[in-house]
């Protein structure tokens, strides 16, 4: 059993792999778009792609890779993420000019690089940035990855817990070619995903929700993003707490599909516990 994920070793999205799957291998990819493609032609049997972090917001390609795609959304993942400040092992904190890493990672720990006056380069992903860095012999240069990359590629942890914001977490879609939607137990916590647009008419958006209010349907998220080729027309991912066998979904989802076009479900899962601290 394989789980692909994009990255090198040492990824944050390798680390999901064995957080939420520690029987399954996990496949490096070096791009999101791979890691989906090795699942469709069914060389991989999940996907691991995160989707958006606590700190820096939505991974701006996933969503644009989402309306594309012909898998379904089987479970979700959330993972704590804990970046390190790395450099060379003969390297001090003052010794370091420049530093490397994902721009989803800079953009988690950009305070901490003014700080330190560091510039800030992007590179494809975190342990990548860490596996060039071991091959630099260069104490000018750093990366921020995980203790997991510094391990593989023989770095030394220069300042533990760089990110801005402790309590850094990023969310997860595990993706499957089968659409395995878990039966309803009312004693569990479900999300729906769908994909839809809304129809040419006035007030469109807010009709095609209203359904969810009504029905007394919890919103847990909404993104949008326009249509390729036009500026006019914007189609919609949102999450709902709920399951398509409970009533009051049920309705909510006939009303969406009178003022909206193309809704596309992509996956009902169990809500992850780390939902739970949100209440709190």
């Amino acid at each position: 059993m394989t789980i692909a994920y994009q990255g090198v070793q040492g990824a944050y999205s390798e680390q999901a792999c064995k957080s939420a799957y520690p029987n399954y291998t996990p496949v490096a990819c070096e791009s999101f778009q791979e890691a989906m493609w090795l699942v469709e032609q069914g060389d991989a049997d999940l996907a691991m792609i995160p989707l958006e972090n606590s700190t820096a917001g939505r991974v701006e390609e996933i969503y644009r890779l989402i309306p594309k795609m012909a898998l379904h959304v089987i479970a979700e993942h959330f993972e704590p993420v804990v970046h390190c400040l790395l450099g060379m092992p003969d390297a001090n904190i003052e010794d370091i000019v420049c530093v490397g890493s994902h721009p989803q990672a800079l953009a988690q720990c950009h305070n901490s690089i003014l700080e330190l006056h560091l510039e800030a380069i992007a590179k494809l992903d975190t342990a990548g940035a860490a596996k060039d860095l071991s091959a630099y012999h260069d104490k000018s240069k750093g990366a921020i990855a995980s203790k997991l990359a510094a391990d593989i590629y023989g770095l030394k942890v220069l300042k533990e817990h760089f990110e801005d914001v402790s309590g850094n977490v990023t969310r997860f879609f595990v993706l499957s070619n089968e659409n395995k939607i878990p039966p309803y137990h009312d004693k569990s916590t479900y999300v729906t995903s769908l994909l839809f647009q809304v129809r040419d008419i006035p007030a469109s958006l807010y009709k095609a929700l209203g359904g969810f209010a009504t029905n007394g349907v919890n919103l847990l998220k909404l993104e949008s993003y326009p249509m390729k080729g036009t500026l006019q027309a914007s189609q919609f991912h949102i999450d709902l707490d709920g399951h398509p066998e409970e009533l009051k979904l049920k309705l909510a989802l006939d009303e969406l599909a009178f003022f909206a076009e193309d809704v596309r479900m992509l996956g009902t899962y169990e809500a992850h516990p780390f939902r739970e601290s949100f209440k709190h």
